[in-house]
C-alpha cells in the first residue's frame, strides 16, 4: 500500500510538472510568434497571440498547432497607389490547423476567420472633404458619419445654397458594401437642398464614396461589412494564412 500512495505522489508530481513545463512553454511560444508578427507586418504594437488546446508540446511534436487567437488593436491597411492608408481597429482573427518550419522562421494557418472596425471617423476621410458643386449655386459636403440603425449609415450632408450654409445638415441613410477589397457607402434615397433637388449623378458625387483596404495582415480579406453603433464593422477569412516567415 505505501509503495502504491508512493507511486500516485510521483505520478501527480511529475503530471504537475509537465504541466508546469507545458504552460510555460506555451507563454514563451506565444511570446515569440507576437514579435515575429510584429516585426513582419510592421506593427507599431505587439499583437496579443494566443495558442489554444492543450496539452501544447505534443502539438509542436506533431509540427501543427490547432488553434491560434490573434488580436491586433490598430493597423494601417495600404487602400491605394498614392501611399494612402486606413486605420483597422480591433483585428481579431481565429487561426486554425497552424503549421510551422523546424526552426519556427515561418507560420501558416489552414484557414482564418475574424472581425475587424473600421470607425466612422476613419471612414470620413475618404467622403468629399471640401464644397461640391451640385446644382447652380449651390454646393455641399459630407461632415460627419453615424449609426443610422438596421445596418445603415446615417450620413450628414453640409449644404451652401446661394452663399448661405443651411443651418442643419441634411441626413440621408445609406447601404454598405463591399466588392473585392472596396468598401462601399451608397445613398439609398438622394437629400433636397432647400428645396432645390440636384441631378442624381451630381448628388452621389458627394453622398457616395468607396475605400479600398489593398491589404490585410496574412493575406486575409474582407468578406462581409456592416453598419454598427461605432462604425463598420468587417468580417475577415482567410486560407493559407501566413502569421510569419
Amino acid at each position: 500500500m505505501r509503495a502504491l500512495r508512493r507511486l500516485l505522489i510521483v505520478v501527480l508530481v511529475l503530471g504537475v510538472l509537465f504541466v508546469v513545463v507545458d504552460r510555460v512553454a506555451v507563454h514563451f511560444a506565444e511570446s515569440e510568434a507576437a514579435d515575429k508578427l510584429k516585426t513582419s507586418e510592421g506593427l507599431t504594437d505587439t499583437p496579443d497571440v494566443s495558442i489554444k488546446g492543450f496539452p501544447f508540446l505534443t502539438q509542436v511534436a506533431g509540427g501543427e498547432l490547432d488553434d491560434i487567437e490573434v488580436g491586433i488593436r490598430n493597423y494601417e491597411a495600404p487602400s491605394g497607389d498614392g501611399g494612402e492608408k486606413i486605420r483597422i481597429d480591433d483585428l481579431n482573427a481565429d487561426m486554425k490547423g497552424v503549421k510551422f518550419t523546424g526552426d519556427y522562421s515561418s507560420a501558416t494557418a489552414a484557414t482564418a476567420t475574424g472581425t475587424a472596425l473600421i470607425s466612422y471617423d476613419e471612414l470620413l476621410r475618404t467622403a468629399k472633404a471640401e464644397p461640391t458643386q451640385v446644382a447652380p449655386g449651390v454646393t455641399a459636403r459630407v461632415v460627419r458619419l453615424s449609426d443610422g440603425g438596421n445596418g445603415k449609415i446615417k450620413v450628414a450632408v453640409e449644404a451652401t445654397v446661394l452663399g448661405k450654409t443651411l443651418p442643419d445638415p441634411v441626413t440621408v441613410l445609406s447601404s454598405v458594401t463591399v466588392q473585392g477589397k472596396t468598401v462601399k457607402v451608397h445613398a439609398d434615397t438622394l437629400p433636397r437642398f432647400g428645396g432645390v433637388q440636384p441631378a442624381e449623378g451630381r448628388v452621389r458625387a458627394v453622398t457616395d464614396f468607396q475605400q479600398a483596404v489593398d491589404q490585410l495582415p496574412g493575406g486575409i480579406r474582407i468578406d462581409s461589412v456592416r453598419a454598427a453603433q461605432k462604425g463598420v464593422e468587417i468580417t475577415v477569412k482567410g486560407s493559407d494564412v501566413r502569421l510569419a516567415g
